[in-house]
């Protein structure tokens, strides 16, 4: 019989592998203050194994002080999503994770400009967010223009895997909405193969936009080179897990 009662966290955990960037091209001064002054007010607290080695669940009302509607972006890039959806829906609160600093540091600067007070940013690995979420704790999950990792041999670092779209799933609520976009026909494949066993059902896969989005700069980036966006979106199934 498996003993329930055991906490989570492992002491000798396996070693999780990070794939992609963390750092890019030298930070303006700007850049290197909001990191300074606007970045540990926004990071939600109990995410990294420093400062909650238990890996006990966060409480994701006292990011934002109430019981709102939480929303998470995986992969914000350069914030313009984020930012934009903050301002639009100002009556929830959405998190956000990014490693890649150079993002991280774009998007505090956005958040400066708009003045948008819901938001919250966790500079790291988003599996470190999912690993203390509570369970159905998340209302909408964005992943917009992933890293697609073209090789084939590198398809098992994508998002859209079972590492990462099962916490996905535990920490979504039944009825809560998944969206993707990206221009990669390949991860357009991945994605409706692997979303679905997941816990999701698929609501719609099109190349028009939703009527609350926001072109971002990795679009725009892949318009001008003539590749297709495709928008899909999931629904969290209503079935207990």
């Amino acid at each position: 019989m498996s003993d329930t009662s055991k906490s989570a966290f492992d002491p000798n955990p396996p070693r999780r592998n990070f794939y992609g960037r963390r750092h890019g091209k030298t930070l303006r001064q700007s850049q290197k203050g909001y990191l300074s002054e606007d970045l540990g007010d926004l990071r939600p607290r109990g995410i990294t194994v420093q400062d909650n080695p238990d890996r006990s669940p966060i409480d994701p009302a006292a990011i934002f002080g109430d019981d709102r509607p939480i929303w998470l972006e995986v992969g914000f890039g350069g914030g313009e999503h984020m930012v934009h959806m903050a301002a639009r829906y100002p009556e929830i609160g959405i998190i956000g994770c990014e490693p890649f600093i150079n993002g991280v540091a774009m998007l505090l600067g956005k958040i400066r400009a708009a003045g948008v007070e819901n938001v919250s940013v966790h500079p790291g690995d988003a599996r470190d967010l999912l690993d203390v979420l509570p369970a159905r704790s998340i209302e909408r999950a964005f992943l917009m223009y992933p890293d697609p990792w073209p090789k084939a041999r590198h398809h098992r670092r994508r998002f859209v895997t079972p590492e990462h779209l099962i916490p996905l799933a535990r920490a979504m609520r039944p009825g809560g909405i998944f969206r993707v976009a990206t221009d990669i026909p390949d991860y357009v494949r991945q994605t409706l193969e692997e979303v679905p066993p997941a816990g999701f059902d698929l609501l719609s896969e099109t190349a028009e936009p939703w009527d609350d989005w926001i072109s971002t700069r990795y679009e725009q980036k892949a318009l001008r080179e003539a590749r297709v966006p495709h928008y899909v979106t999931f629904r969290r199934q209503e079935r207990a897990d």
